[in-house]
């Protein structure tokens, strides 16, 4: 029996086949910085990217906006009742998020949602389990570990022993009715720590509030499996520069300011839009979701422990 040779052009990529023939019909909720982001990526996969799955069909906004770069507004309803969105984002007000993951995953529908997921753990477990009852994705945004910075800070930060640490965060005024107590509404910084450090505890934690200046800082002290500290700070005003200090002791030495490097090619957005259609085409294992999982619900954790005890 004589082998025939395959010519080039019969070659067939049956996953890329998969992908260019599963496409997601996707809509955007709720349009402030973060969904124009969005809403721009979307708009400009790149090219063979996981992305190129996800279809904008619209977005939605309590404002009247009518259209955005093109893009058309559309009702919650409709965007809940449509056959042909598939997924939502969800880029609201962190008080928000619980309710809106709810309809979309009520209305069988897939959910990338921002940092924080909820303001609550138990709430996040609740949600989970939703959306497994339904098949859906549920995907917690990763941008605070996407970025080329902190990709090199853990670089750095892999394999020494640390004697003790601090993460100092400032920015501007946030309405916490809207964005959560600091620990929820700053759990990217929480995030770099426990990724960084792994398995932490609440020492104890306050909080110092000025209502008339608006001024708000709040100091958690945590600590490591093997009992080294780390103080996590939030501090906000209006007018404060937004900026991140760190002061790392190691058994090696002293990691006493962020790497500067130069930003990445693809966006933290990107990457993390990447990542969700990547989970739509099962293409990520239970292994890495369920590590993922484990570690936001052990910051959603950690926060709920430290806004108890500055409040009580």
């Amino acid at each position: 029996m004589k082998l025939r040779s395959v010519p080039r052009c019969e070659l067939f990529d049956f996953h890329l086949y998969f992908r260019m023939n599963k496409m997601f019909g996707v809509v955007v909720v709720g349009i402030g910085t973060a969904g124009l982001v969005r809403i721009r990526d979307l708009l400009n996969p790149l090219p063979s990217s996981p992305s190129e799955i996800l279809k904008l069909k619209g977005f939605v906004s309590r404002r009247a906006l009518g259209h955005v770069n093109q893009v058309k507004q559309m009702s919650l309803t409709d965007a809940l009742e449509s056959e042909d969105v598939h997924a939502a984002i969800i880029s609201t007000d962190n008080q928000n998020h619980e309710e809106s993951i709810r309809q979309f995953l009520e209305a069988g529908k897939h959910v990338l949602v921002e940092f924080p997921m909820t303001l609550s753990a138990a709430k996040s477990v609740e949600l989970w389990q939703l959306a497994e009852l339904k098949g859906k994705v549920l995907h917690v945004e990763h941008i605070e570990l996407l970025s080329e910075q902190y990709k090199q800070l853990k670089k750095e930060v892999t394999g020494k022993e640390l004697v003790s640490g601090t993460l100092h965060f400032t920015g501007g005024y946030l309405d916490e009715h809207r964005s959560g107590f600091p620990s929820f509404s700053g759990i990217a910084r929480l995030t770099w720590l426990v990724d960084l450090f792994g398995d932490l505890k609440v020492i104890s934690a306050t909080r110092e509030k000025q209502e008339e200046n608006k001024y708000c800082k709040m100091t958690a002290n945590l600590q490591t499996s093997n009992k080294r500290p780390l103080t996590w700070i939030e501090e906000r005003a209006p007018g404060m520069k937004r900026g991140r200090t760190i002061n790392f002791c190691f058994e090696s030495g002293t990691l006493d300011s962020l790497p500067d490097v130069p930003r990445g090619a693809v966006g933290a957005f990107m990457q993390d839009q990447d990542l969700f259609a990547r989970k739509l085409l099962g293409e990520v294992s239970k292994q890495e979701l369920d590590a993922e999982k484990r570690r936001i619900l052990k910051c959603l954790e950690l926060a709920e422990e430290i806004q108890r005890l500055c409040e009580h």
